[in-house]
């Protein structure tokens, strides 16, 4: 599995998806899911670009409103992350019940768990840096409500290692997992995990029926902790060249679109602050497939440095940047970023921000017909 950084392959990637199948088989390991996330987590493709290439392919709403349905849950994660800021980083609605551990377990950082699709999963995903989303409601679930664990590290820990890492997105969803941002905790059991992922495994701590989970006690292989060191090696602050009579644009892991701006004389940076990957540190790995995708755009140069820093050595006279909540401390000139749909704010779930981005969805598609 590959994840190809050059702009034009990355956009033929669109022409590849089949909403219809994706509806049908997300779930599945092998299911048709698009591979598109790394592209729009780092902002170099939109939801509202995937969308409006699906629907200008002719699909009928309806036949692919479950497609359309998990490309929103992205911006419904992210408008709760503009509204809360950090207050994602702790327990958003009620605390973690059952916890007795801050770290992870071992066997689930080892691939050792003795359930043989969640291990090999995750040692793909430490070679590919991509991970099913199905599997990763596994792995959360088996790490918090079976492990036990607080949820707040080990989404750390899958973070650090995804190239689609997305604090809300990853954040939120094992809250969602754990019991701290919905109603119930998740769990799955290993019938459950056979359908999905293809397996006719037996005997794990998982196979037993759902009212039997969680059990009372954590199982034996999941009582070893480990604390995993996650530390962002940054690349040298080289300095950069600035000219002061043109505008500087700023760019970060998060905002990387080739389009923005594409036809102005600017200064284009990249800037990296240490700051910022202490909080929410990247493997190697990821932080490589950051400047890859960096360099589909045209004059861009690297700074290493928090924002105040690059300030005080180049005093840049005019700064564009776009919103997100990693950059409410930039001064200059912010610009909205493109949604899927113009609904904004904290909705109570999904289903009524969805309820709202589908009344805009009907007058799309009613003015195309």
């Amino acid at each position: 599995m590959s994840f190809p950084t050059e702009y034009g392959q990355i956009r033929s990637r669109l022409d590849d998806i089949d909403p219809v199948a994706y509806g049908r088989t997300r779930n599945y390991l092998d299911g048709a899911v698009t591979r598109l996330s790394p592209y729009i987590s780092r902002g170099v493709l939109t939801t509202r670009q995937v969308m409006q290439h699906i629907l200008g392919r002719g699909f009928h709403q309806r036949r692919i409103e479950k497609f359309l349905q998990e490309l929103a849950w992205r911006d419904y994660w992210q408008q709760i992350w503009m509204v809360r800021g950090d207050e994602i980083d702790q327990d958003l609605r009620s605390p973690q019940t059952l916890v007795e551990h801050t770290g992870v377990p071992a066997a689930v950082v080892e691939a050792s768990t003795g359930i043989r699709a969640v291990d090999d999963v995750i040692r793909t995903w430490y070679d590919t840096g991509y991970m099913h989303n199905h599997m990763r409601m596994y792995v959360a679930s088996i790490a918090c409500n079976i492990g036990r664990c607080h949820w707040n590290l080990p989404a750390r820990w899958m973070y650090f290692h995804l190239l689609d890492g997305d604090w809300a997105s990853n954040a939120l969803s094992w809250q969602w997992v754990a019991g701290t941002n919905s109603r119930r905790k998740y769990v799955a059991n290993q019938e459950n995990i056979n359908k999905y992922c293809r397996t006719d495994q037996q005997g794990t701590f998982l196979d037993v029926p759902y009212a039997s989970l969680p059990p009372d006690d954590i199982p034996a292989v999941l009582r070893p902790i480990t604390n995993p060191e996650l530390i962002t090696t940054l690349p040298d602050a080289d300095p950069v060249g600035i000219d002061p009579a043109k505008p500087t644009l700023l760019y970060n892991s998060y905002q990387l679109d080739p389009h923005w701006h594409a036809g102005m004389d600017a200064n284009r940076i990249l800037l990296l602050e240490p700051s910022h990957f202490r909080r929410y540190p990247v493997s190697q790995k990821v932080l490589d497939f950051v400047l890859q995708l960096s360099a589909n755009i045209p004059g861009m140069q690297v700074f290493t440095g928090d924002f105040a820093d690059f300030v005080r050595l180049y005093q840049p006279e005019r700064i564009l940047f776009k919103e997100h909540p990693t950059t409410r401390h930039y001064r200059g000139k912010e610009e909205p970023r493109e949604w899927m749909f113009d609904v904004h704010g904290e909705y109570r779930s999904f289903f009524a921000f969805w309820k709202q981005c589908r009344k805009q969805l009907k007058d799309k598609t009613s003015l195309s017909a």
